[in-house]
């Protein structure tokens, strides 16, 4: 909670230690009570009482009873305002921090992983954050306070409490080391069926080609048996506490009014005494009877205390495990850093210098020793087998990840310097997997945020060139037509034309096609390539593909081969000098169409 603390806001903090002060008030008036108990105790053994004086004491304890309710309510809305307003701004945190990261750091937390941290984990702080403010703040003070009212009164009766809280706070201690490691399974668990879930989601269609629904189901009961499990476990483990506490407390107040009993029989009243002995006797059973009442209900709120803290241990080892999760992504350090240049001499060029590089948890470099350069307004192509590198290369180009070692120059500069907004409005990058987003269309071209802002006849234009138009004129409402998450009610093909038409809007210096073409029939290809040459001269363009028809066109096309430049030349020339090159093309084209395409 201390930690909690410190990262609040200035205005919640105020607003915790407010509520810490309305606590206290409410203690105070939830102690008077035992005061006015006793008090109306011992005006009931009296001979000689007034009604009015059990009128003023019963509308004090009514006065009391009124005031502590209203503060609670007050204390429960302040509270729910605080554990809100923080659970806000930690989404928000974690959710920039994602957003920050590189393939690698999600790769490390996994996507199924980060979704729980960002749901599941916040939304336990936010609980033990409203439930602390009005429980944890009040039981401990409660507890202090009434013991030390009662210290003092009798050491017979404070034994009996001090017997109790010594049995309750060793059940707590050894259940609570037993639970804790539990709740970090839980939610490694929780972690396991979101997986699972966005897995069967995802791939839904290939689940039901495969006939594979059983399999997925079997997965999926295992998941969350094993949850049920562990989670049936912590409650039963948790719930072992709750009749203990009932238990102490039956034992506590029999207890209590049987060592009471017994010093009120230990005060002799003189049978041959005078009047005033005897007056005297009486009136000290009936205060010891008072004392007797009020001390039971100090301890049943001493008891009650550690109920209430109970109440906070079942939630505060699973909101110490989401805690530390939640700080494991807000401290994660971020590999790609963003450097301050926002100005360049050079416009559209981009050069690799002796760039190799490897994965964080790989032992050998996938790329090794690249370099080539492209100039303004050249097409650069990159074509290989599966595992070659070419997605990693293309990584690299729009740095999703920073090379191992070498450099990328961009404009004349390294691509580390420049700041995201400056580096991102000159590249536009087409993913090998398109990714589009519950929008409409317009929407999902005009999307993010570039150097130059996108108006209705940019976005038509770039559906134009990425020979989307006529699809999207067809849907209802054509612009303004909806795409479902993930694009799911378009096609491959319709896609990645919407992802290169939205990259084409951003107006780049650089195109980035990762593969983007393969979803694409060849006529659509060659006129997409063709309206790209045309309508974008001076864009500068790196493509990867698998087709030799869609590359074979390019100014200088590199060949990669496990990770390493094995040619780079135009296609006439590697058909001459490069075998690895000659390979792929006489896979996919006979030699007769390679000679009569030339």
């Amino acid at each position: 909670m201390i930690h909690i603390f410190r990262n609040m806001k200035t205005k919640d903090r105020w607003l915790a230690l407010l509520c810490l002060l309305l606590v206290c008030g409410q203690v105070y008036f939830d102690l008077r009570l035992p005061d006015y108990t006793a008090e109306i105790t011992v005006l009931i053994s009296s001979e000689v009482t007034e009604l009015s004086q059990y009128y003023a004491a019963g509308g004090k304890m009514l006065g009391c009873a009124l005031c502590s309710a209203l503060l609670t309510v007050v204390v429960g809305y302040f509270a729910a305002m605080i554990a809100s307003d923080f659970s806000f701004d930690v989404r928000a945190k974690v959710f920039n921090k994602v957003a920050a990261m590189g393939s690698g750091e999600i790769k490390k937390f996994s996507t199924a992983s980060l979704i729980t941290r960002t749901t599941n984990d916040i939304t336990q702080i936010q609980l033990i954050i409203a439930m602390g403010l009005q429980m944890m703040l009040r039981a401990p003070i409660m507890a202090i306070w009434a013991i030390i009212k009662i210290v003092g009164k009798s050491w017979q009766l404070s034994a009996v409490v001090a017997a109790a809280v010594v049995i309750i706070v060793s059940a707590m201690v050894i259940l609570l080391a037993i639970m804790i490691p539990r709740f970090r399974i839980v939610q490694r668990q929780i972690d396991d069926v979101n997986r699972i879930t966005g897995e069967n989601l995802n791939g839904i269609r290939v689940v039901r080609a495969f006939n594979a629904e059983q399999y997925q189901e079997d997965k999926f009961e295992t998941a969350n048996n094993n949850l049920m499990r562990t989670q049936l476990f912590t409650g039963r483990g948790m719930a072992f506490l709750s009749p203990i506490m009932m238990f102490v407390q039956s034992c506590v107040s029999v207890g209590i009014y049987f060592v009471g009993a017994r010093l009120i029989n230990a005060i002799e009243i003189p049978l041959g005494g005078t009047a005033e002995a005897i007056a005297a006797s009486v009136s000290a059973r009936s205060l010891m009877l008072g004392e007797v009442v009020s001390f039971s209900s100090y301890a049943l709120y001493v008891i009650m205390s550690f109920v209430m803290l109970l109440m906070i241990f079942m939630l505060l080892p699973r909101a110490q495990v989401s805690a530390s999760r939640i700080n494991e992504v807000i401290d994660a350090d971020i590999a790609v850093k963003e450097g301050a240049e926002t100005v360049s001499e050079e416009s559209g060029s981009i050069e690799f210098r002796d760039v190799s590089f490897h994965y964080p948890d790989a032992s050998e470099d996938c790329l090794k020793h690249i370099s080539f350069t492209a100039k303004k307004g050249e097409t650069v192509a990159f074509i290989g087998a599966t595992g070659s590198g070419k997605t990693t290369l293309a990584g690299l180009a729009a740095r999703l990840y920073d090379v191992t070692s070498g450099t990328v120059l961009l404009d004349g500069k390294d691509v580390r310097i420049y700041s995201f907004e400056t580096l991102y409005n000159k590249i536009g990058y087409i993913p090998q997997k398109a990714t589009l987003f519950a929008d409409t269309v317009e929407g999902n071209v005009s999307f993010g945020k570039s150097g130059q802002k996108k108006t209705q006849a940019d976005v038509e234009n770039a559906l134009d060139i990425a020979q989307a138009s006529d699809f999207v004129h067809a849907m209802d409402g054509g612009l303004k037509g909806h795409i479902s998450q993930s694009g799911s009610n378009v096609s491959g093909g319709q896609k990645q034309r919407l992802s290169i038409a939205r990259a084409i809007a951003r107006k780049p210096e650089i195109l980035i096609f990762d593969d983007s073409f393969s979803a694409l029939d060849y006529k659509t290809d060659r006129t997409l390539r063709e309206r790209i040459k045309t309508d974008l001269k001076g864009t500068t363009c790196l493509i990867v593909a698998q087709r030799i028809g869609t590359i074979r066109n390019a100014d200088r096309i590199v060949v990669l081969d496990n990770g390493a430049v094995a040619g780079i030349g135009t296609h006439e020339e590697l058909m001459k000098n490069c075998a690895v090159y000659q390979q792929i093309a006489l896979s996919q084209l006979s030699a007769e169409e390679l000679a009569a395409n030339a």
